[in-house]
This record gives structure tokens, C-alpha cells and sequence, in this order.
């Protein structure tokens, strides 16, 4: 078993982590009915106006777990089959040969084979991932714009594929997500945000998490500050944001206390069943957005630390914006973390992100969190 909160070592951690040149950062810690709420640093640099525990949050690809725990109650219901092609659903969107061969599971797991649309979307991101040839000034562009989401599968669908259907390893991609936006609505006759809301985020009791309904963020926030690898020097503020550019993918604003509470409720298998639960601890190999080749579930992933136990969750980004959200496989200790901060490494001349006091600093977070 591991040591129970040591509320000291979890400060010190957290200061030495805004210490390492992040502004801000926040988190909850659970250890059975033991908690600890920890903020270091400001939200906002201008005014020092302190980061506290509560302050709600966009937490990026967390948003993902949601979303599939909301196409598997769907499946439990019999209104979509896990393994059914989505061109039985939506054939106008992936038409032909590929909506035959993709399957709903391969969207959720991210072994479609289909592109990301961010490149397309945003054009100074177009090298994305080859950054050293990307630029932030779509950021700024794309501040207010209003995306459509059929819009932006169509540039998913119609850009190369990235891998066969069902092929290892998978490649992540959000147009994966947006389908299942796509597919929430058209199998409930609501708007997925609203199907979530009422069916995943009620039924967990959340009081604090939500899909935005403009480009600001309610309640007590803090600013969010984007580097792009130190192409913003300083920092740009980007709290401010329309989120329609990820939808269902990765839009939700939420606590790091909502975030504990959401995957505890998840992993007893109280907003899916065991079964569907169980389907979604089914791993497959898949090349992250940073290029890195993981395991991953069907919108969970295993982490491993450097102690006993696995521990099951989602992270996130958005322009400015970091969460992390874990919980061990007996539901038993758990962290949520956000960060005001983003892509802070800086690049070497073949573009690829450098080492960074960082890294360390929450690497040692993450230990004194996960195993005392």
C-alpha cells in the first residue's frame, strides 16, 4: 500500500514546479477519504493574482474520456454497436471503401487511420508536427472564429490517411472525436455537448464542469499562457478562446476536484458498466501528438510510474492550457493537476522540443502524488 498524503513533500513539489518557470499551477490529490488541495504561483502575471485550488479549468483532451464514456452508454442501449462501421451511421461523412472498413471502436481507440484537421484549420500550423516549420499567427486568427465541426472532419477525412483502418500502431487524431460528435447527435437527436451534459457530467454529480458556451471561460479562471516553443516570448494570454476548433475532442472546462471525482465514479464503473469499462482498459498501441507511441484504451490510457500499481486517466492541452487526470487501478489514489502554461520547451535546430526545468519539476510532482 502506498504512504498516505504527505501534505509538506506535495507543497514543496508544487512550488518547485512554478519555481521551474511555470506560472501557475493547481491540484487535488486522494488517498481514500484522505485529500489535499494544493496552488502555486499567479493566474495571472500582470496583476500577481494568485492560482487557487478551485478555480475551474480548460482541460483539453480530458474532454475525450467523456465523450467515449457517452458513446458507450449508447452502446449499451443497443443504438450503436462498438464494432459497426461508421459508415453505417454517417455515411456522407466517411463515404465508400473507408467508412466500411472504419469501425466506431477504431475511432474511439484512434486506429482509424484518419488525419488530424488542426494542420488544415489552422495554416500557420501546417508543418504540425514538424515544428520548427510552424508559426503561432493562426492562434491569434482564430481567436473568435466560430469552426464548423462537419467542416472540419471533411478536412480530416479528405487529407491523407495516416494508416490503414485497425492498423498498429494507431495514430491520434481529434477528427476520431469529432465523429463521435457526429455520431452522439445523430443517434440521440441532441447536440453531443448536450447529451454529455445530462448523461455523463449530471450523472456524475459534477457542479463544476461544462462545455463552454462562448469563448470565455464562468467563474473564478486564470489566464493561460501559450510559448509555442518560445515563438511567443513572452507568453501570450489565450484564456480567451473559441473552443469550437475541438468541440467534443477536447472543449470541456472542468475542476481539478470534478476531474478526481469524474474518474473514481469511472473506474467503479458507475457511468458505464464493468463490461464497457472493461473494453475501455483495452489497449492498442498509438503514436501521440508529441510522437511518442502509447498505450491506449478507448478514450483512457494506462500510465506506469515508478512504483507499484497502474494508474488510468487522460491529459490535456489547449492554446495555453494543461490537465492531467489519474487514478490507480483500485480507485484508491488519485491526482488531477492544471497548469497556465504551455509548449514551454524550446526547439534545437532539427525542431525538436529541448529539455526543460519543467519536466523534471513536474516529473517529481507526479511521484510524490502518485506513491507519497
Amino acid at each position: 500500500m502506498k504512504s498516505p498524503l504527505d501534505c509538506a513533500a506535495l507543497n514543496a513539489a508544487m512550488e518547485d514546479v512554478h519555481r521551474a518557470g511555470m506560472p501557475g499551477l493547481f491540484a487535488e490529490v486522494r488517498d481514500g477519504d484522505q485529500v489535499w488541495r494544493g496552488a502555486a504561483g499567479v493566474a495571472d502575471v500582470a496583476t500577481g493574482r494568485p492560482v487557487t485550488a478551485d478555480m475551474r479549468h480548460r482541460v483539453g483532451s480530458i474532454t475525450k474520456t467523456f465523450t467515449a464514456a457517452a458513446v458507450l452508454q449508447q452502446v449499451e442501449s443497443g443504438r450503436i454497436g462498438l464494432d459497426t462501421p461508421i459508415g453505417r451511421y454517417l455515411p456522407k461523412l466517411v463515404p465508400g471503401e473507408r467508412g466500411d472498413a472504419i469501425t466506431v471502436r477504431m475511432l474511439i481507440n484512434h486506429t482509424s487511420g484518419l488525419a488530424e484537421y488542426l494542420p488544415y484549420a489552422y495554416p500557420s500550423l501546417r508543418a504540425f508536427p514538424a515544428l520548427a516549420d510552424t508559426g503561432p499567427q493562426s492562434l491569434d486568427d482564430h481567436r473568435f472564429t466560430r469552426f464548423d465541426p462537419t467542416e472540419l472532419i471533411e478536412m480530416g477525412v479528405a487529407a491523407p490517411a495516416v494508416g490503414a483502418p485497425g492498423g498498429a500502431p494507431g495514430v491520434y487524431s481529434n477528427t476520431n472525436y469529432l465523429l463521435l460528435g457526429a455520431l452522439l447527435e445523430q443517434v440521440t437527436g441532441t447536440t453531443a455537448e448536450r447529451y454529455i451534459t445530462r448523461n455523463v457530467i449530471e450523472r456524475a454529480g459534477l457542479r463544476d464542469t461544462g462545455f463552454p458556451a462562448g469563448p470565455y471561460v464562468d467563474g473564478p479562471h486564470s489566464q493561460l499562457y501559450e510559448s509555442w516553443f518560445g515563438m511567443i516570448d513572452p507568453p501570450r494570454d489565450y484564456s480567451v478562446y473559441d473552443m469550437s476548433w475541438v468541440g467534443p475532442s477536447a472543449s470541456l472546462i472542468s475542476t481539478v476536484k470534478d476531474l478526481n471525482r469524474f474518474f473514481g465514479l469511472l473506474l467503479a464503473g458507475e457511468i458505464v458498466s464493468p463490461s464497457s469499462l472493461a473494453q475501455m482498459r483495452r489497449t492498442v498501441p498509438v503514436v501521440s501528438q508529441e510522437g511518442k507511441t502509447i498505450r491506449y484504451g478507448l478514450g483512457l490510457h494506462p500510465m506506469e510510474g515508478p512504483g507499484p500499481g497502474t494508474f488510468w486517466g487522460h491529459g490535456g492541452t489547449v492554446w495555453g492550457g494543461g490537465a492531467l487526470a489519474m487514478t490507480r487501478a483500485d480507485g484508491r489514489r488519485q491526482l488531477s493537476v492544471a497548469v497556465n502554461l504551455q509548449r514551454w520547451n524550446r526547439l534545437d535546430s532539427s525542431g525538436k522540443p529541448q529539455p526543460h526545468p519543467i519536466d523534471d519539476a513536474l516529473a517529481t510532482l507526479f511521484r510524490v502524488a502518485m506513491y507519497g
